[in-house]
């Protein structure tokens, strides 16, 4: 078959995915897509886990999406809820701190435990803000390649300096300082009250086989707040689950001219002639690629999809020491009426309070005695937990009067030192349902239903190897252009005509759709190289 007419063939139909496919649909392109599953989304989904009840399986709010994705893809069709609420803290002595999305009444509400911390969170804001555009670019960068020093190379090194040096002298320190410290710290220099402190550092480590004391984590709490100039993350969500989302940009790909389809595995990406040349269906049908764009994780790409004879020794080397085991449990409840939690005012009603994420952790020390659990492989004692009551906002998840909970719980590290994790399902629910009950007396007995996955369960349902949501731990030495491997920080991969696309790419965290935009972005730059020199 002619070059001109092999297609790029995209595996997985996770939101990188569907957002790299729609990019490469729009420049003429007519990639196709697979995705094993039989729904869009990849961590994306929403279903059913309770007859009535449906909850945003993995990933429970977006990023948010970045706004370049969603005028570059054209997205339609989704209806953006966002919370009033950042962050609600309640305590176990009945008093709750919550955290606003509104400037002045977030500032107002520090002030009664702290007023010196309310001028400390509206100077955080304020320079946050001004780093914003700083940490936008950063998101939307095709990273440099840190072993090329070729002029074209160190031009864009020479760009996102200047976009660092434009902050500022204060806070262009201030971000150099920032963005390697350990999550604690940065809580610390921020804040003296521990309640926000934890609220921080909690950011720093979700979904993370890190602790609040591991180097990097503030860079984290910068990557996930940043850009829309808030220390504490907005809390967004399409109406109809995070699954709205993937089939509005499944929508929006195959209008551009891609082909989507699902319940369709693809079991190899063949190599022919030292270059990507196809895949191979788990079927047996073989189809022929231009190019293959992998939006599953880096290890399974090129430990399990390649054959490791085509690789360097040097690049098996790397992505097997690539840190990629996951470290949470999710747990979905189906909930006969609200629960009310201590420090709610006008408890039974939907507060908005209860409208963003809420935080379970009594401090910065408690957040790292549960990671140090993880540390020896064991499942923590005394884990945390961040829930989120989506059905607050979007009461359409639940039959009327009743709710949804969902609740990460840390620290579950994937690879138990002792026994499996089917064995200790339960142990997960009863984790959480004991936590919950400190803070929100006589929930246990409103639970209608419940849905707990593992780790195990997020590595075989989702095809999250080590069942982990990003893709690999977002730490210092792999971040940016280390990430997902030294020398592969563009989104080309070690095969010639293969491509990463998904969270295991920079910027590789939450539902923005970033690391599918700059994808498409390198690949079309990339092709067109190609195409030139046939």
């Amino acid at each position: 078959m002619a070059a001109a007419n092999k297609r790029v063939v995209i595996v997985g139909a996770g939101v990188n995915g569907l957002v790299a496919a729609c990019l490469l649909a729009r420049e003429g392109h007519r990639p196709l897509v697979l995705e094993r599953s039989d729904a869009l989304g990849g961590v994306a989904v929403t279903r059913e886990f309770t007859p009535g009840f449906r909850a945003s399986m993995v990933a429970p709010v977006a990023g948010p999406l970045l706004a370049s994705v969603a005028a570059d893809t054209q997205l339609e069709g989704v209806e953006w809820l966002e919370s009033p609420a950042r962050v609600f803290l309640p305590a176990v002595d009945g008093r709750g701190l919550t955290l606003w999305a509104d400037e002045e009444k977030c500032a107002a509400e520090i002030e009664k435990i702290s007023p010196g911390d309310a001028a400390r969170y509206r100077e955080t804001r304020n320079a946050l803000e001004a780093m914003s555009r700083f940490f936008t670019a950063l998101l939307e960068t095709i990273p440099p390649a840190m072993d090329d020093l070729s002029n074209r190379e160190l031009l864009r090194s020479g760009r996102l300096g200047l976009r660092l040096r434009s902050l500022g002298k204060r806070n262009m320190l201030r971000a150099l300082r920032w963005l390697p410290m350990p999550a604690a710290d940065l809580a610390s220099e921020w804040f003296e009250n521990e309640a926000l402190r934890t609220a921080i550092a909690a950011r720093g480590v979700f979904a993370a086989r890190l602790g609040p004391r591991s180097p990097g984590t503030g860079g984290r709490v910068l990557f996930q707040t940043g850009p829309w100039g808030d220390p504490f993350a907005p809390v967004v969500a399409p109406r109809g689950g995070m699954g709205a989302l993937a089939e509005a940009l499944g929508r929006a790909a195959r209008t551009a001219g891609a082909e989507v389809r699902t319940e369709v595995e693809v079991a190899r990406i063949l190599v022919t002639g030292g270059r990507v040349s196809g895949v191979e269906l788990a079927g047996g049908e073989r189809i022929d690629a231009l190019a293959v764009v992998s939006a599953a994780d880096p290890a399974r790409t090129l430990l399990q999809l390649v054959d490791p004879a085509h690789l360097a020794p040097s690049v098996l080397a790397r992505i097997r020491h690539y840190r990629i085991n996951g470290s949470a449990a999710i747990v979905h409840l189906a909930l006969d009426a609200l629960p009310r939690f201590r420090g709610v005012e006008g408890n039974g009603a939907p507060s908005p309070a209860l409208s963003g994420k809420i935080l379970i952790a009594d401090s910065v020390d408690a957040i790292e005695r549960a990671f140090d659990a993880a540390k020896y492989r064991k499942f923590s004692d005394e884990p945390f937990l961040e829930a989120t009551i989506p059905t607050v906002l979007d009461p359409s998840l639940a039959p009327p009067g009743k709710h949804v909970l969902t609740a990460w719980l840390q620290y579950a590290p994937f690879d138990l030192r002792e026994g499996n994790w089917e064995a200790r399902r339960e142990d997960v629910l009863r984790a959480t349902l004991r936590l919950l009950e400190t803070r929100a007396p006589g929930i246990s007995s409103l639970v209608a239903g419940s849905c707990v996955l593992t780790p195990a369960d997020l590595e075989q349902e989702y095809a999250l190897t080590g069942g982990h949501i990003f893709h690999g731990d977002l730490a210092m030495d792999q971040m940016f252009s280390l990430r997902p491997i030294f020398g592969y920080g563009r989104y080309l991969g070690p095969v010639p005509g293969l491509y990463f696309c998904g969270s295991g790419t920079h910027p590789g965290i939450g539902v923005t759709g970033a690391s599918g935009r700059n994808a498409a972005r390198a690949i079309l730059a990339n092709l067109r190289r190609e195409n030139s020199h046939r």
